[in-house]
């Protein structure tokens, strides 16, 4: 598993108060809960907290829960293939002694979450041994409130909360960010580029709407742009009207293979959980109209898709 420094996550006093908080937390057994917007760190905050853990020799395994609700739960409890009868254990299973980690768990269905949560409590009957660490954009107490999240699953994740605040209201750790990213840059291809000083305003004005995962994709690819020693404000790749394919820190686990119409309804639903369901946003990420949006919305509605369903 790749390290995770602590001085990545910034100096601002309201992060270094998290990740100090993760650091005592995680020597515990605790089911842990990491809110914070896309990009902010979260998945890296979760090694942070296993690295540090004594389950540091154990397995550190990540479901996407916002991934088709059938996959979610065969990777989450394991399943048996029906052409060969070979059962593939869990990541419950699989992780005895180590960490889980369900990205994005309030996209979770809700009859699963019910599910879940009685699992959790007899994980003990079944002789595993797992930390838990949940991670969310959104503030699921206010989907408990409204009858959209389950209260009893939200009670066991929920009893130690690490809020990562967003990159843009931590200027001096941009700045600091920025530079890391360049000299661990300049590290890999032998080069010697600095930045000047219109570029760092630049970069530190900059409302980074993706974080910290915005700002690394950002500065690699005017580093790359750069025909001189010095990364200049004309070199940076902001502030431009062009589509950017983000990858979420929490998309490399659980790629399969799923029809166009499959696929469609599954990136309409990841841009609706990251952007806390605010359409219009959702709509400007995925190139389409509000109305085409709505429309979609209202097709997976009526076709019965519990996520669309609950949808405010």
């Amino acid at each position: 598993m790749d390290t995770v420094n602590e001085e990545l996550f910034g100096v601002d006093p309201k992060i270094e108060k998290s990740i100090q908080f993760a650091k005592n937390i995680s020597i515990s057994k605790a089911p842990i809960l990491i809110v914070g917007e896309i990009g902010v760190g979260k998945k890296s905050l979760a090694k942070y907290i296993h690295a540090n853990s004594n389950r540091v020799d154990g397995e550190f395994k990540l479901v996407d829960c916002a991934l088709d609700p059938m996959e979610v739960e065969k990777v989450i409890l394991g399943h048996r293939y029906e052409d060969t009868g070979r059962y593939q254990k869990g990541i419950l299973e699989l992780a005895n002694g180590g960490t889980v980690v369900l990205s994005n768990i309030d996209a979770l269905e809700e009859v699963f979450q019910k599910k879940l949560h009685k699992i959790f409590n007899e994980l003990e009957d079944y002789d595993i041994d797992i930390r838990i660490v949940a991670t969310t954009t959104k503030n699921i107490s206010k989907l408990v409130g409204s009858g959209r999240f389950y209260r009893g699953l939200y009670t066991y994740i929920s009893s130690n909360s690490i809020y990562l605040s967003p990159l843009r209201e931590r200027t001096l750790d941009i700045e600091m960010m920025a530079k890391h990213y360049i000299s661990e840059y300049n590290i890999a291809n032998g080069k010697a580029i600095t930045i000047n000083e219109e570029a760092l305003r630049k970069i530190t004005g900059h409302y980074w709407t993706h974080n910290v995962q915005e700002l690394k994709t950002v500065i690699e690819a005017s580093l790359n742009n750069c025909e001189t020693d010095t990364l200049t404000d004309d070199d940076l790749t902001i502030g431009e009207k062009r589509a950017v394919m983000m990858i979420a820190e929490d998309d490399s686990e659980g790629i399969r293979l799923m029809s166009l119409k499959e696929a469609e309804k599954l990136l309409i639903k990841k841009a609706l959980i990251h952007t806390s369901e605010n359409r219009t946003q959702a709509a400007k990420i995925l190139g389409v109209s509000i109305r085409t949006l709505r429309n979609k919305i209202n097709e997976y509605r009526n076709g019965g898709s519990a996520y669309f369903i609950n949808l405010r």
